[in-house]
């Protein structure tokens, strides 16, 4: 019977520790990203008018350049819709020149906690490079960031499609 009560409380108390741990990925986090993410949704100067939507019409991914584009894009900033990813949402906005993709920024990644914020820091840079070079999403999938480079290159198509970009 003392071999049984002992056992069972050597179980119920290792059990309580293990279950008790906390991993780093569900910490806050700390520090913060060096990801620039617009969580706004209002480019400074611009007023009230969200960025991404087209003034008149209130359509979001519309062109927020100036003077009204059509067909093909002439030049403007241009929102690509949220990708709902399984760490959290990615956007990004693209800023189109003479028909090229001259900018690309990420609105929004995952940064829930701090290794969020350590792999969106380095996969970020690399996608925007990626984008900038291809002028369109079919980029490549930055190894160790594959939720996020699913979720990028999806916003991304949205913005190069609201740009009537090829």
């Amino acid at each position: 019977m003392r071999r049984i009560t002992i056992w069972l409380l050597s179980t119920v108390t290792a059990l309580v520790l293990l279950f008790s741990y906390r991993t780093s990925t569900m910490g806050v986090g700390g520090g913060t990203s060096a990801v620039a993410v617009d969580r706004g949704g209002t480019t400074p100067g611009s007023g009230d008018t969200p960025t991404g939507t087209d003034p008149g019409s209130g359509v979001p991914g519309g062109d927020t350049g100036e003077g009204g584009n059509t067909g093909d894009s002439g030049g403007g900033s241009y929102d690509g819709s949220v990708a709902q990813t399984r760490w959290g949402p990615v956007q990004v906005r693209i800023t189109v020149a003479g028909g090229r993709i001259t900018d690309v920024t990420a609105l929004q990644v995952p940064d829930g906690n701090f290794r969020d914020q350590q792999i969106n820091d380095y996969a970020v840079p690399i996608l925007r490079q990626a984008a900038l070079t291809a002028q369109s999403a079919r980029i490549d999938t930055v190894s160790g960031a594959t939720v996020t480079s699913d979720g990028y290159r999806e916003s991304l198509q949205a913005a190069i499609d609201a740009a009537h970009l090829k």
